[in-house]
């Protein structure tokens, strides 16, 4: 009877939260639990917190490191925590969208209600990339991607020697440049750019090169818009001109991202 109710409500248009599994009160185990209150909080947030206007559009969000191994035991990697791209992702969510997360390995916990993509290399996040890229309607490049990856890669641990050891470093597809020649009209393409010296001349220049709509800029020694913090300080750079947007959270952030973005669109 329970299950036909059930049936009849999700036929009505209702949502229905499944219980969580664990230790019942009749010390049997198995899918029954009230689920957890943040667990149930994320959903009143899903359909609550923001207007839905980004409803019906499929959104890609790229974050974190990505990881160039040397051999089993050592790897290439960037500071990046993912914290700006789980940001996007969720505050995408939150207005509507079907989002794919792809990111790299980080100690976030992905939002909810969202597709999350595992990926370790740069070569992982280009192919994940592109094999969604045909469907999105905008594309958030927040990832950290290395730009050179070790020509060989070792199959056993390189053992420590007298001497100096020199690793041979290639360079990885560039993903944003790719999707830059790939657009299609009405695709809205975002790239992140951080810099530690002329910040804006690099990034209008990466703009124009790489074919894309929107630029996000921060610069690494300024304080408040590092890596693993939870504020930035970007600006925002377009064909129109740049805006500069001052200390904010992440979610903040991210949220006046997403604005020019739908601006763009």
């Amino acid at each position: 009877i329970t299950q036909d109710n059930l049936k009849k409500l999700v036929h009505y248009g209702f949502e229905i939260i499944s219980p969580a599994t664990g230790l019942l009160a009749c010390n049997d185990v198995g899918e029954g639990k009230m689920p957890e209150p943040e667990i149930l909080f994320e959903y009143i947030l899903k359909h609550l917190a923001m207007e839905k206007d980004l409803a019906g559009k499929k959104v890609i969000v790229t974050a974190g490191p990505t990881q160039e191994a040397i051999d089993p035991v050592r790897f290439i990697t960037n500071h990046s925590t993912g914290k700006m791209g789980y940001a996007l992702a969720k505050v995408c969510m939150l207005r509507g969208a079907q989002v794919a997360l792809i990111t790299g390995k980080t100690a976030l916990a992905a939002p909810m209600f969202t597709e999350v993509i595992h990926v370790t290399s740069a070569k992982d996040m280009y192919e994940a990339v592109c094999e969604r890229i045909d469907k999105a309607d905008i594309v958030f490049k927040a990832a950290a991607v290395a730009d050179y990856t070790p020509s060989i890669t070792y199959d056993n641990k390189v053992k420590k020697k007298e001497s100096d050891l020199s690793v041979p470093l290639k360079r990885t597809d560039d993903i944003l440049k790719y999707l830059g020649t790939k657009k299609r009209p009405g695709q809205i393409l975002c790239g992140f750019s951080m810099e530690t010296e002329n910040m804006l001349e690099n990034s209008q220049a990466k703009l124009i090169k790489k074919n894309v709509d929107m630029i996000v800029a921060n610069n690494l020694k300024v304080a408040g818009a590092g890596f693993g913090t939870d504020t930035n300080i970007v600006t925002l750079i377009t064909k129109d001109g740049f805006r500069e947007l001052p200390l904010m959270s992440k979610f903040n952030t991210a949220n006046a991202i997403v604005d020019t973005a739908l601006e763009l669109y």
